[in-house]
């Protein structure tokens, strides 16, 4: 007989649905069509995308992450996870509610993903960019100032934490594009079907991935840095505007939501170039999973709870840590060992704990 889903579940489903729906149907609208349309239909429509990206992603990370947190507690501990919905919970008030609000900036969520992620920030250096053009009208020097000190702020702040706290200060904690979904909405995914077991050719292609993605971020950063020092650069500014759109449109955003529908929340994690480089620095931290708290009895629900397909139960039989560059710290590993086997540690988390 057919075990059905708890109520929950497909309520999160619906929501997931419908989130990917509105940003396909709204983001195909801002930049597709709005160039197209008179003045007011595009003032309309990006008054909409903003609205969508600040107000109902809100609204969605709240209602999810209380569906979620009610779900997970069935099968076992929720110490890790309710911490990262918490935290995704404050930094999307902070960055599309009171940040908004107080600097008078729909966008500031640009402002949120540091380097290599996104350069869009560094554009706004550049007077004759169209990103600059667009948006000192509305949000004039002062406004423009404080988007630039907010960036600088989010890049202090994702890097000096990872040193002290790993990469799961960032991928699991504060990432507003996919961290967020993939914590908020995990029991609903994959949207379609069962969820696939990763397969090791599967995993080759995303680690090109991840190189290739890593490499196109840095071109993009490495062009706006040459381009505010002075030098001279062949490549129309415009032009490299226009590919950085395209990357985000296809190999982050659609790409992203079509693992959703398919594989898992975490599917971008994979070749995230931030997380890319996240992951090296979390090595600097020390950050691990240790697996000596208590023995492991092998029922491998590390293993099937791990959104990375990272082996954790064959480290953990053999009382040996976990340091794997694909770890994003999002603790369902720990939540879920029955015997509480395992738990995540940084240099820093160890010196606080002795």
């Amino acid at each position: 007989m057919k075990k059905e889903k708890p109520l929950e579940v497909v309520i999160l489903k619906y929501m997931l649905a419908a989130y990917i729906l509105m940003a396909l149907f709204i983001a195909g609208l801002n930049y597709g069509y709005a160039d197209q349309a008179s003045p007011a239909v595009a003032e309309l429509i990006s008054w909409f995308w903003h609205f969508y990206e600040n107000w109902i992603k809100t609204i969605f990370i709240i209602c999810g992450s209380y569906l979620t947190l009610k779900v997970i507690a069935l099968s076992g501990r929720t110490t890790m996870r309710k911490r990262n919905l918490q935290g995704f919970i404050i930094i999307a008030l902070v960055v599309h509610i009171t940040g908004p609000v107080l600097l008078n900036i729909s966008e500031l969520y640009l402002f949120s993903m540091p380097l290599p992620w996104t350069t869009f920030p560094l554009h706004l250096f550049t007077e004759k960019s169209s990103f600059y053009q667009s948006n000192y009208p509305l949000w004039g020097t002062a406004g423009i100032t404080a988007a630039l000190i907010f960036f600088a702020f989010m890049n202090i702040i994702v890097f000096s934490g990872t040193v002290l706290f790993g990469r799961r200060w960032q991928c699991s904690t504060l990432c507003l594009f996919n961290g967020f979904a993939s914590e908020v909405f995990a029991p609903a995914f994959p949207l379609i079907g069962k969820g696939m077991s990763i397969k090791p050719k599967v995993l080759k292609v995303f680690n090109l991935l991840k190189w290739l993605l890593l490499m196109l971020a840095l071109f993009f950063t490495s062009f706006w840095v040459l381009n505010l020092s002075g030098l001279p650069i062949a490549l129309d500014p415009e032009v490299v505007v226009q590919a950085e759109v395209f990357k985000y449109l296809g190999a982050e955003l659609l790409a992203m939501m079509f693992l959703w529908v398919i594989f898992t929340g975490r599917g971008y994690c994979y070749y995230c170039p931030l997380g890319t480089v996240l992951s090296f620095l979390s090595r600097f931290s020390g950050q691990k999973i240790v697996t000596t708290k208590s023995e492991c009895i092998r029922c491998n629900k590390c293993n099937q709870a791990c959104p990375l397909a990272i082996d954790i139960k064959s480290r953990a039989e053999k009382a040996m840590d976990v340091d794997n560059l694909r770890c994003v710290g999002c603790g369902h590993c720990i939540d879920i060992c029955p015997t509480n086997t395992l738990y995540y540690q940084t240099n820093f988390l160890a010196k606080i704990k002795k």
